[in-house]
């Protein structure tokens, strides 16, 4: 058991799905935890361990909505950068054409993705559109007799500069809808320019995205994707997954922290053995098994078929606000030592910022559980 699962919510999982889990448990620590400052800190991604990905036989794989949070968390809690490396792969791209792709679509884009043979993207944000991007969205889309030319800009997409496959959502300038297309990374007229100086997430390789004029067929266009509800039936999946990395950020910052606290000595003993410092990891497990007890129960409420927008909304509010806090305070009991690289906790600190904003800021997310509360709307 996890030294941060306090009420042993693993035990929750199958047999067969734990062995999932221990089976990416012991390869995030003996591939992905190594590496991880070093290429955190020059903002570097491991190529080689996409293969490696693919040999977990976890990507596009039938499962619980228990397990696949699971699995969210514990890429999180080894690295937050990883976890969104996959997230966007196997959610975001994997989901939009598992969503609103035809049975054909599926068939052709699902098993080479899920095999890693082709990595996927998201395009949906743009440099002056984020929470706005259902009305606001910018990026056209224009038939021309059997194909599509899109011409746009998107912003922050994660695997952008490697992804073979990029979904990208665009407004058809005849209908004023969003739709969504499949475009390969090498398509004429597609540029991507990696985002530099990022405090967060350093190893996500984030892009800019141009297109001029860029040919999409329209067997390449998401068949079921005609409005923007479809596009946040995707965000509503992918956002209950952020809530679980939040969880994992939170567990690693934790862990991190209690096993200082006993090592580390002062005045003659552990601090562990001080008052204030024993407050500070109760508040800290606190957070932490409130926010596994609400992710845990999402997945139930999804895998019951009683899943709503409000559900993974407050999930995704609530624990990535108690992630900041507990982030915060594991840096504060390691005091100097939290500020290097070397202990960790500087790498989680930063990256918790980067998920606190994605997938819906806070006040966003708080927007759609007020009006779900209350039956009134306060959006703008």
């Amino acid at each position: 058991m996890l030294a941060g699962d306090l009420y042993g919510f693993e035990d929750l999982l199958s047999k067969d799905e734990a062995a999932v889990v221990e089976r990416v448990r012991q390869f995030l620590a003996a591939e992905v935890a190594p590496i991880a400052n070093d290429q955190w800190s020059r903002a570097l991604f491991p190529m080689e361990l996409i293969k490696r990905y693919a040999d977990l036989d976890i990507a596009g794989k039938p499962g619980s909505s228990l397990l696949n949070g699971w699995l969210a968390l514990e890429m999180a809690r080894v690295d937050a950068s990883m976890a969104t490396f996959y997230g966007v792969h196997s959610g975001l791209a994997m989901g939009s054409i598992r969503a609103c792709g035809s049975a054909e679509q599926q068939e052709r884009w699902l098993p080479p993705m899920a095999a890693f043979d082709q990595v996927g993207a998201f395009a949906l944000t743009e440099p002056t559109g984020g929470s706005d991007v259902a009305a606001g969205l910018r990026t056209t889309a224009r038939r021309d007799g059997s194909s599509w030319v899109l011409n746009g800009q998107k912003r922050w997409i994660g695997n952008a500069t490697f992804a073979d496959l990029i979904v990208v959502w665009a407004r058809d300038v005849e209908d004023d809808q969003v739709k969504g297309f499949v475009v390969p990374g090498d398509a004429p007229g597609f540029t991507t320019t990696k985002i530099e100086n990022k405090i967060a997430l350093r190893t996500v390789q984030n892009a800019d995205i141009t297109l001029v004029d860029v040919r999409v067929p329209d067997a390449d266009r998401l068949a079921n994707a005609n409005t923007f509800k479809d596009t946040a039936k995707v965000l509503r999946a992918t956002r209950s997954g952020v809530a679980w990395e939040a969880v994992g950020v939170m567990m690693a910052a934790y862990e991190i922290a209690l096993a200082y606290a006993k090592e580390r000595e002062q005045f003659g003993k552990p601090i562990a053995a001080f008052q204030l410092v024993q407050d500070l990891l109760v508040r800290m497990a606190g957070n932490v098994t409130a926010s596994l007890g609400m992710c845990v129960r999402l997945a139930q409420l999804q895998d019951d078929g009683r899943y709503r927008d409000e559900h993974s909304a407050l999930a995704k509010a609530y624990c990535t606000t108690r992630m900041r806090e507990v982030a915060g305070w594991s840096r504060e009991l390691l005091a100097g030592n939290g500020i290097v690289l070397d202990y960790d906790i500087g790498r989680f600190v930063a990256d918790a910022e980067a998920l606190y904003s994605y997938e819906g800021t806070r006040e966003i997310n708080t927007l759609i559980v007020g009006r779900a509360v209350t039956g009134h709307s306060a959006f703008v």
